[in-house]
């Protein structure tokens, strides 16, 4: 029976939920037996992981509503004139609310005006893909609000568009940029939603997204055979809290007590790793352990921390446009400023350069630093601070109280994150030869992590504090069991965990008591 045809602008107003709650989503050992599908833009966009037996491989389909001919070559009329009468520039500062009501009308008076006519599941379809380009980023924009999906890269046109997901990694999705001239437009949106511009002679954009979310794209064919090309990491809302990572037995809770001893105590940590390593990710779950009180500075290339308190003030360099570096603020500049912004805890992103030897004389002179470096290893770690472009002393990397090693790892043919040791620096020579104590430590061999008593760390706070190593310990011990019951409970949620945090610095025996634990 043909749908009933209805006068447009007497249809109903259609609903979008552009933030639909997502699912809980576990991991699948047998991948041959995946098949999840959830909303990303409800009702209109959902995204499918399931397994292609052809390709053999698990496979990320991004499901949309299908134009027919007429609605298609509707949306091309709707979408140019729109085009000519709404300014961008306008549209991505106003009110999302607000930007759909005006889309809605929009779309209905020029329907009106060229005499095109829509079914009312038309009028729905084109108003989603209106909403979608005009306020959102086109076609990528349903795996931009995937809240699983932790990069998105486009490798140029006519290939596939891939995706990092939380749960189960690497997938190539349905989504291909067919057109280089329309994947080009899509870069220059990129760069204008994020106050940059790209061109011709400058084709390289580094920046980041309103949200956050941090982008690197190209051009031009000139630097990338395939033509433009583009890598978002997303950032994250609500990072991992301290018992989720418990929960993805990407740590102890050992380990996580042990990091909220020294952090407690002001000593200084780098965390170490490869890229995707989860590097960033402890340090923000370490970032929960910073007592109320403390002033904490945070120094970054894009913003990716999202830390639990009032008392932060988070810092982003910003890149000049252009050749000229007139307009730059470096790493090295906000490194300097911040420490005379009276910070009890200097928090760098990353550091791998000049502004190593800031950070390091920070260290020297009391100032607390927890930074992260690209390197799989202590020696590695030692290696690169020493040489160009770092070119610390090595009696300078004395100062540095621990290194935790973050690894990419395949358990049971799963790829996950985990902290694979903590190193304790004892000394490091003139010759740069380092006398290192290792307390925890992950077996890769059976999926376990194992801990030895001896911390030298605990030896240097017992002389420092006055505390006997057994009040040390038996302090270490408490805070281990009530990670591990945080854990137990599933109490995983940012502000539930901060509370409690929050709550055992200043009465630690009634969150004890709570709990259970004597």
């Amino acid at each position: 029976m043909p749908e009933k045809k209805l006068d447009i602008k007497t249809y109903p107003r259609a609903k979008i939920d552009f933030n639909p709650k997502f699912p809980k989503i576990k991991s699948i050992p047998d991948k041959t037996k995946v098949n999840i599908r959830y909303s990303l833009i409800a009702p209109f966009a959902f995204a499918h992981i399931y397994w292609d037996a052809e390709a053999f491989e698990l496979v990320y389909k991004l499901e949309e509503p299908k134009l027919d001919e007429k609605e298609d070559q509707a949306l091309k009329e709707i979408s140019n004139a729109m085009n000519e009468i709404i300014d961008l520039e306008t549209v991505v500062e106003k009110d999302e609310k607000r930007l759909m009501n005006y889309i809605d009308q929009v779309l209905r008076t020029i329907a009106v005006e060229l005499q095109i006519e829509l079914s009312y599941e038309g009028y729905k379809k084109i108003y989603y893909y209106l909403c979608r380009d005009f306020i959102g980023f086109n076609e990528a924009d349903p795996l931009l609000r995937d809240y699983f999906i932790e990069d998105i890269e486009c490798n140029g046109a006519n290939t596939p568009v891939y995706v990092v997901h939380r749960v189960f990694r690497g997938l190539r999705t349905n989504l291909i940029y067919k057109n280089p001239e329309k994947l080009a437009s899509f870069v220059e949106k990129l760069a204008q939603r994020s106050g940059k511009y790209v061109s011709y002679a400058n084709p390289i954009l580094d920046s980041s997204l309103p949200d956050g979310s941090r982008v690197n794209a190209t051009f031009t064919k000139d630097i990338s055979s395939k033509g433009p090309t583009f890598t978002i990491r997303k950032f994250t809302k609500s990072p991992w809290t301290p018992p989720q990572l418990i929960e993805f037995n990407t740590l102890s809770p050992e380990m996580l007590a042990y990091l909220w001893m020294l952090i407690e105590n002001k000593l200084n940590i780098l965390v170490a790793g490869g890229t995707g390593s989860g590097k960033t990710t402890l340090l923000n779950a370490i970032g929960f352990f910073i007592p109320p009180e403390a002033r904490v500075v945070t120094i970054e290339d894009t913003r990716e921390l999202n830390l639990p308190r009032e008392n932060w003030l988070p810092s982003v360099v910003r890149t000049a446009s252009g050749s000229e570096k007139i307009n730059e603020i470096d790493l090295f500049a906000l490194l300097k400023a911040s420490f005379r912004q009276n910070p009890d805890y200097v928090i760098v992103g990353e550091v791998r350069g000049k502004e190593a030897f800031v950070l390091f004389q920070g260290m020297a002179s009391g100032h607390s630093s927890i930074s992260t470096i690209h390197a799989d290893s202590v020696d590695s770690v030692i290696k690169r601070l020493e040489t160009p472009p770092i070119e610390l002393s090595p009696t300078l990397l004395n100062v540095l109280d621990c290194v935790c090693i973050m690894t990419h790892a395949v358990v049971n043919k799963n790829e996950t994150r985990k902290l694979k040791e903590i190193v304790e620096i004892v000394n490091v020579s003139p010759d740069g030869i380092a006398v290192t104590n290792t307390p925890y430590i992950w077996n890769p061999a059976q999926d376990v992590f194992y801990s030895k008593k001896d911390s030298k760390i605990f030896e240097k706070l017992s002389k420092r504090s006055g505390m006997s190593l057994q009040e040390i310990y038996s302090e270490f011990n408490k805070r281990v069991k009530l990670l591990y019951e945080l854990y137990r409970r599933k109490i995983f949620k940012f502000k539930e965990v901060q509370d409690i945090v929050l709550e055992y610095y200043k009465k630690p025996e009634n969150v004890l008591k709570k709990f259970g634990i004597v």
